[in-house]
């Protein structure tokens, strides 16, 4: 087991414990299950960011709005953090950074550039690689709608530094409806240009679906259906995932 996991893991619960002093604030969803968006921590805003997976995989993370339009992030995770066996952690902690370069207007979507190295899913050592592969260097934009609520569409490009297998960029494209004041459901598609590595994948992409509810004071719970389409190897279709979020101001 990594020594540092036990360390990293009780560092970011203190974190989520001083986070619950924070004044509630305003979230734009960062993620549309898997792929990023252009949606960012304005300045003065922390989230606390919780991952569940199978066997007992966890990812914890958190994130600060340094000024209007960059926010910095680091994450750590491992496999068996719930459950039994050995704990196992990845390689080394995830960074998250992100620039919105152009605001989202009547015409223009949002846009930004950012980095990610926190794949999902668990880290697996022999092949230096995420199951689902760190987005790596992307840009990203998406326009919200008003239509019953809220319409939203995303898209991002993306290189991953997991190559090893593929140099190829990767594509995904994402959308989420609001349902009332506290609800929502998604969708994503990742094409997996850059994973033909016939050990994880067989060529069909990662089709997901999620619900996403927000309980009050920064506080959002998201459930995601993942793999629909069964592209993983020897693993059956559909994924249950769990991701907690709590987004706070200081």
């Amino acid at each position: 087991m990594n020594k540092t996991f036990p360390l990293i893991v009780a560092l970011l619960l203190c974190l989520v414990s001083c986070a619950f002093a924070f004044d509630s604030g305003a979230e734009e969803p960062r993620f549309v299950i898997d792929m990023p968006t252009a949606g960012i921590l304005h300045k003065g805003q922390a989230a606390v960011d919780a991952w569940m997976y199978r066997e007992g995989g966890m990812v914890f993370g958190i994130n600060v709005g340094v000024f209007n339009g960059f926010m910095f992030g680091v994450s750590y995770g491992g496999d068996n953090v719930i459950g039994t066996g050995d704990m196992t952690g990845q390689k080394l902690p995830g960074v998250d950074i992100k620039y919105r370069f152009i605001e989202e207007s009547l015409l223009l979507p949002a846009f930004v550039l950012g980095f990610d190295s926190q794949g999902k899913e668990g880290y697996v050592a022999s092949a230096d690689r995420y199951i689902i592969k760190s987005p790596g260097f992307y840009v990203a934009a998406s326009k919200n709608y008003a239509v019953l609520g809220w319409l939203s569409f995303h898209g991002c490009l993306n290189y991953s530094l997991e190559n090893t297998d593929s140099r190829a960029p990767d594509l995904s494209v994402g959308a989420e409806k609001s349902i009332g004041d506290d609800f929502s459901i998604m969708a994503s598609y990742d094409f997996a240009m850059n994973d033909h590595n016939t050990d994880f994948g067989k060529d069909r992409g990662y089709l997901n679906a999620g619900l996403r509810l927000v309980l009050g004071g920064g506080l959002s719970l998201e459930a995601d259906e993942k793999n629909l389409l069964g592209n993983e190897q020897g693993i059956p279709a559909g994924n249950r995932t769990i991701h907690i979020d709590y987004v706070q101001s200081f």
